[in-house]
């Protein structure tokens, strides 16, 4: 390893490194390229920060003056890019290296100037990438080493055509290592095009998934999953937690419940600008704020400090996105503990996710509010501060608070205290299994009976009147039978064990909500002896004729009607009718004309035209004029014609000349147009036939033609 990382990894505190950290390391794989699998969590960015160490500095130990960029680092997300961006900062701080980022959401420019100024490393997203090299901000000639972060994340984000659009703009020579949770199909065909002879690494160990991760699933009810989430991060008082949801809406709303209840709270997901994040997870690692919210945008390489808690609000989509979530916390030997809310209605999908995980999760239920209580009475009564030595500056406030107040007092003031930093836990519903066994009929057993004033005709039902008898003699719907309601007067039977407790509870006035009375009854009333009514058939309808003594007819068979005996209508033997002399009047002549075969015409086609015969040379024959319409005009003259001027007669006899019209406006150049200036005589406009006609007057009379009297 160089002397400058060796350095800088026992400044941080490095004694040992991780497996994937070792075998990267392995002096052999020195100028290969590499396909590295590991899970989240295992120090990967470190592992190919010290990887990457003799291809960009060789046997050196400081860089040279920063020009072209000597490595890409690319990461799926921004986030993981600028956290890849600062580990890479100390581990390389001995060695003079410059580094920029190019990720969306920052101001192009300035990345565009970073570049300009010269970089020896450059992380970035490939989107904001490729878009550099499009605009030829960046120059990939001098590049000596390419790095693929999560590259199974960013082939399922959609970025395999901007992945293999920048690969094949560096150069022949590189080194290319590809980082990866899983290595599925993809990844290897990716490895196959663009890798040489890589060396496959898998640091996956046979343990189970996460070994420093304790899985829970809480069971809850539906309406409970929020108030779960209260409870949950108040059980635990996290220093860090995270909140995972599947949209940006759930964000918004679990963020806002849980600052509304005074969590220091802040949100994370892809509709906040890229400066709204970047202050959310510094808020986080400042200690301002305890609890993250965010969609699956902080699943992959995020790593905050003391993060002990994930809680799942809602479940993700599949295993892998289970394992990177939970990967946030139990980081480099910490232990951290995950925990999935369950409701019924996802409870399958659960399990099956869980299994996909290959995690075995504890099956609990969510802290219930004197859960949460008794963990802070726990908390409270271990705190460090019961044991710490008084300072010189508390000794004084103490004596004086000793002399004033009782020990009683004290504590009562220190427990207020401690309630008011924090918020009260909600009460979850219980949530039983359900159980499939059939239940089994077991007799009611000896009863009383009371009345109750009020039936039908006042409104009394039996799902009202139910909670109301229960609530009066603090007594269960088991201790009560039969309600029997009728349009007056109401019936309710209850467990002769339980009439005594009963009447102690209802008072001597025997009065329920509402004002009814109730009595107790010595037998049953004539209403509960009935049999309760059957509603099988509609009510009502049309009542059924009563006959009396009369019987009703039988019908029985109806023979069937026989007409064989019966003699068909002779037509033959009808007499005919007798017209005596006079002859048989003749029937009326039919329409239709009956042509013989031989003076038959020939039949004309149907919407044709008779032919044309193109040589007859006749004058066709006149066409007669339609009945209403105007003679023909035989003079040649055209009908309504405007008698010729005087004027136009001359002009057409040749007797007055004119002056040809000017064909374009360029004739017009050079001549007066408008007043005519002092002392030169008025010139005739040549815009209208008028001045025409009247200028050729002039030309013939030697001077201007009078004017037209109106």
């Amino acid at each position: 390893m160089i002397t400058p990382l060796q350095t800088a990894l026992t400044a941080r505190g490095y004694t040992d490194l991780t497996p994937v950290q070792l075998a990267v390391t392995d002096p052999d794989l020195v100028g290969s390229d590499l396909l590295v699998s590991a899970q989240t969590g295992s120090g990967k960015t470190v592992g190919f920060g010290i990887a990457l160490g003799p291809t960009l500095l060789g046997d050196e130990d400081l860089f040279q003056m920063a020009d072209a960029p000597l490595a890409l680092v690319i990461a799926p997300t921004r986030e993981l890019a600028l956290q890849v961006k600062r580990e890479l900062a100390w581990l390389y701080a001995e060695t003079g290296v410059v580094m920029a980022s190019c990720v969306g959401g920052m101001d192009m420019r300035d990345e565009k100037r970073a570049l300009a100024r010269g970089a020896h490393i450059v992380v970035a997203t490939p989107g904001r990438l490729r878009d550099h090299i499009m605009r030829s901000s960046i120059d990939l000639s001098e590049i000596r080493g390419v790095v693929l972060d999560e590259a199974d994340e960013m082939l399922d984000l959609g970025f395999r055509e901007d992945l293999e659009f920048i690969l094949g703009e560096c150069p022949d020579t590189r080194r290319t290592l590809m980082f990866s949770a899983t290595v599925p199909a993809q990844i290897a065909r990716l490895a196959k095009t663009y890798q040489k002879d890589a060396v496959r690494v898998a640091t996956t160990s046979g343990e189970k998934q996460h070994a420093d991760i304790t899985y829970q699933a809480m069971s809850v009810a539906n309406h409970d999953a929020e108030n779960a989430i209260i409870n949950i991060l108040r059980y635990h008082e996290a220093p860090n937690a995270i909140v995972f949801c599947n949209t940006r809406a759930m964000v918004n709303r679990v963020t806002t419940r849980l600052s509304n209840r005074g969590f220091p709270v802040v949100a994370l997901s892809g509709e906040l600008t890229q400066s709204e994040r970047t202050n959310a997870l510094q808020a986080m690692r400042d200690g301002r704020a305890r609890v993250c919210v965010a969609t699956d945008v902080a699943a992959r390489g995020i790593d905050l400090p003391n993060l002990d808690l994930v809680v799942h609000a809602e479940l993700p989509s599949n295993h892998e996105t289970l394992l990177h979530r939970s990967g946030r916390t139990g980081r480099a030997g910490r232990k951290g503990t995950s925990v999935l809310i369950v409701t019924a209605k996802v409870r399958s999908k659960a399990s099956r996710i869980l299994k996909g995980a290959q995690v075995d999760a504890e099956w609990v239920d969510a802290p219930s509010a004197d859960a949460v209580r008794a963990q802070d009475e726990a908390r409270l009564m271990n705190d460090p501060m019961w044991t710490d030595p008084i300072t010189e500056k508390e000794t004084d406030m103490v004596a004086k608070l000793a002399a004033e107040f009782s020990a009683d007092q004290l504590a009562a003031a220190l427990l207020r205290i401690h309630g008011l930093r924090h918020t009260s836990p909600e009460h979850l519903s219980d949530v039983k299994a359900k159980d499939k066994t059939p239940k089994v009929h077991v007799p009611f057993g000896p009863s009383t009976w009371f009345s109750v004033t009020g039936g039908r005709d006042q409104g009394v039902e039996v799902r009202r009147l139910l909670p109301i008898v229960c609530n009066a003699g603090d007594i269960t719907k088991d201790d009560i039978g039969a309600i029997r309601i009728v349009n007056d007067m109401s019936y309710v039977e209850l467990k002769t064990e339980a009439v005594a407790g009963f009447l102690k509870n209802i008072g001597g006035a025997m009065q329920i909500e509402g004002g009814a009375t109730m009595t107790q009854l010595d037998g049953v009333p004539a209403a509960a002896s009935q049999p309760k009514p059957r509603f099988d058939s509609k009510p009502g309808g049309r009542p059924k004729r009563d006959y009396g003594d009369k019987p009703k007819r039988d019908y029985g068979d109806k023979p069937k009607r026989d007409f064989a005996d019966k003699p068909k209508r002779a037509y033959d033997d009808r007499p005919k009718r007798d017209y005596g002399d006079a002859a048989k009047p003749a029937g009326k002549p039919s329409k239709k004309r009956v042509w013989d075969s031989d003076s038959a015409p020939a039949p004309k086609p149907r919407n044709e035209a008779a032919p044309i015969d193109w040589n007859d040379t006749s004058t066709p024959k006149p066409r007669k004029p339609k009945p209403g319409a105007k003679p023909a005009n035989k003079s040649g003259k055209k009908p309504f014609a405007k008698a010729p001027s005087t004027m136009e007669k001359a002009v057409k006899d040749g007797s007055v000349t004119t002056p040809k019209k000017p064909r374009h406006k360029a004739a017009h150049a050079g001549k007066p147009t408008g007043a005519p200036k002092s002392g030169a005589p008025k010139q005739a406009k040549y815009n209208s036939k008028k001045n025409q006609a009247r200028r050729a007057a002039a030309a013939q009379g030697g001077g201007q033609p009078p004017k037209r009297s109106s």
